[in-house]
């Protein structure tokens, strides 16, 4: 059974999460701050975060930036900030997903389902690992596609869940362009009106990551 953190100051929408969560079976904690969530991450006693930004003791987006230092954990923000300049924020610090407030708790726990659904079907994978080498001018990439890790020049990158779902696609179809939707529809498994620019901040985070031109795009297509 999954454990899900949720760390929101608001008791209300807290305490309807957790009750919302509790009927679909999954564990839950709650945070009513930002103490004591880097510590549940490191212990490795909490699976998914859904993460307000606005905390009394700090920044949401700052403390999921402190943690992809340590954890590629899910995460799934959860604010009333409505901008796209927010939005894409969420996603450059590590966010997986972002949900606006007020939402739907049916579409939040589509979103959960979906995360925990691609994590398992990446587990169940060969215990062998599957490893690719590229290259891209003076640099190399080594990709095990079975312990989901990345080296550059033999030096670890640390991805997301949605990075690493949405470059292995990618690899794995090397050469051949893929639409936004068809990068949604692989990596996230589900799509909603607007959410192509989930694509574009991914790629971005992972371009930063990566040093070499290893993802191309063509303009019009993909």
């Amino acid at each position: 059974m999954q454990t899900i953190a949720i760390v929101e100051d608001n008791e209300e929408i807290r305490k309807a999460l957790n009750a919302y969560l509790k009927i679909e079976d999954y564990q839950t904690v709650e945070f009513d701050s930002i103490n004591g969530v880097k510590e549940a991450v490191r212990k490795k006693n909490v699976d998914m975060l859904l993460m307000d930004v606005n905390l009394p003791d700090g920044n949401g987006f700052f403390l999921v930036k402190e943690i992809r230092e340590f954890s590629d954990i899910p995460v799934i923000f959860l604010t009333a900030r409505t901008t796209e300049s927010d939005r894409i924020l969420g996603f450059e610090v590590g966010g997986d997903d972002y949900l606006q407030k007020p939402f739907s708790c049916i579409e939040l726990l589509l979103r959960i389902k979906s995360i925990f659904k691609r994590i398992k079907n990446d587990e169940d994978g060969s215990d062998e690992d599957q490893i690719q080498c590229w290259e891209s001018g003076e640099y190399r990439l080594k990709i095990a596609f079975s312990s989901h890790k990345v080296y550059l020049e033999d030096e670890e990158i640390r991805l997301t869940t949605t990075e690493w779902r949405i470059l292995s696609y990618l690899i794995t179809n090397a050469r051949v362009v893929k639409s936004r939707e068809q990068i949604l529809d692989s990596s996230l498994q589900y799509s909603f009106e607007g959410y192509d620019r989930i694509v574009d901040n991914h790629i971005k985070n992972i371009r930063g990551k990566l040093k070499g031109n290893w993802i191309e795009t063509v303009r019009g297509y993909g």
